[in-house]
């Protein structure tokens, strides 16, 4: 009790703190508690904010302050009022706005002032990161990994026969510019005429207008000539899947030189250098080509017309020159394959119609008899399908009327070939019961007194 008397009375009358004399004579006369030295350093820490209120002259920087100083003499340091003093960016000497430093572009993990432009640094050399290898101007592009022999075979064949169903060879330039062929981009040509010597015409066709359409963008003059020449090596391996490859190739040679894919000193580089005589067959067809009256025009008609791309017209002279060899040779495996290379089947009913016109037009019973052969192998063997027989049969019927105008006997020998037809097999008892029929005039002389019987 007696600690408590002796600060009472060292208490200042006008602060009311303890004058340095009492202190001093605390400390002297005995040691302090824990409490009194607690209580001591309240004393000190109230004195100084006493002090500081008197000399501040805003009370924005007097709180601000007075947070800082508690802040620094806090004994947590995770409370949120030493939290939000160390991180708060305003003034901590009492002076100012109460602005940020720097207009908020100063401190660490500050990017700058807003609207700030940065100028480019010249590396340092002496920086410790400075890296000599990464000053290069970088250049970041995708690499696509180049594809060896086996992968460029499963790649391209994929490509190439769908190809053959689409046709469009702008989609073909765009996945090949995506693949990294290297050294062996000549071979997507002997790849694609390798599987169009085992297609069909059309295949072929289809074959010559993408190496055209490709020449010049994806592949060089060079590169066909090397495919091509590596083609005429393999033809003793090729003859024994596709006999007729050394005439298939030359022509492949003959259109690639038209198209301007090849160029024209191509054959003149093989003259007395070929011992192989399927590679001398092959050239020698090329060269033949070329020899005719229209060697620099294109040669469109080397593999003949895609079906689908064919004139009406020019499909129906076909199909007529079809119908008249029969009749004269009668072979029906040479009238099958010609109808067949015409890769036509959905307009396989203008062959029935010709046929059974040439039929109504002719005299005798013997192109009646071969008409109805020819349909029945037709329909056996499926190249006819029921569709289309119907398709054929019903124009005749339609147009029966207008035939009659220059056969008179067209309606008696149309429905004797429907029911020679229905017995073989070829037609449906529908279609035969709708072939049309035309009623006889009847006479008085045939005793009835023309009076027509039920």
């Amino acid at each position: 009790m007696k600690i408590y008397e002796v600060l009472e009375q060292g208490k200042g009358e006008e602060d009311g703190s303890y004058g340095s004399e009492d202190l001093n004579e605390l400390e002297v006369n005995g040691n302090w508690t824990p409490q009194e030295k607690a209580l001591h350093e309240a004393r000190l820490k109230a004195k100084a904010k006493r002090r500081l209120r008197k000399s501040s002259s805003r009370d924005s920087n007097r709180e601000s302050f007075s947070d800082s100083v508690s802040g620094e003499l806090s004994t947590d340091p995770h409370s949120p009022k030493g939290k939000n003093a160390v991180n708060d960016r305003k003034s901590r000497t009492g002076k100012g706005r109460g602005l940020p430093k720097k207009g908020g572009a100063g401190g660490k993990g500050v990017w700058g002032a807003a609207g700030m432009v940065y100028e480019v640094e010249e590396p340092d050399a002496k920086d410790p990161n400075y890296d000599e290898s990464s000053q290069v101007n970088t250049v970041y592009a995708t690499v696509v990994p180049e594809l060896d022999e086996r992968e460029l075979e499963k790649t391209i064949n994929p490509i190439v026969q769908e190809y053959f169903e689409h046709g469009d060879t702008k989609e073909v330039e765009m996945l090949l510019k995506e693949l990294n062929l290297g050294h062996h981009k000549y071979e997507f040509s002997s790849l694609a005429v390798s599987l169009s010597l085992e297609g069909k015409a059309s295949h072929r066709e289809l074959t010559s207008r993408l190496l055209s359409d490709l020449s010049g963008k994806v592949l060089s003059e060079k590169d066909m000539s090397r495919a091509f020449d590596k083609m005429l090596k393999e033809l003793p391996d090729l003859i024994l899947d596709t006999p007729e490859a050394p005439q298939m190739l030359g022509q492949f040679i003959a259109r690639a030189i038209a198209d301007h894919a090849l160029p024209m000193s191509f054959l003149d580089c093989y003259k007395g250098k070929v011992d192989c005589d399927h590679a001398r067959a092959a050239l020698d067809r090329a060269s033949v080509l070329l020899s005719m009256k229209r060697k620099i025009m294109r040669l469109d008609n080397v593999w003949g017309v895609g079906g689908g791309q064919r004139p009406v017209k020019h499909l129906i002279k076909e199909m007529n020159l079809l119908l008249k060899e029969y009749l004269v040779s009668g072979e029906l495996s040479e009238a099958e394959h010609c109808l067949r290379d015409l890769e036509v089947p959905h307009f396989h009913h203008e062959l029935v119609y010709e046929a059974v016109v040439m039929v109504l037009e002719s005299t005798g019973d013997i192109a009646l008899q071969m008409m109805v052969k020819l349909l029945k192998a037709f329909w056996q063997t499926g190249l006819i399908t029921l569709d289309q027989m119907n398709r054929g049969f019903q124009r005749v019927y339609d147009e029966l009327p207008e035939i009659n105008l220059d056969v008179p006997h067209a309606h008696s020998i149309m429905e004797t070939f429907v029911d020679l037809c229905y017995q073989e097999s070829v037609i449906t008892k529908q279609l035969r019961d709708s072939c049309p029929t035309r009623g006889r005039k009847r006479f008085v002389s045939e005793g009835d007194g023309g009076i027509v019987k039920s």
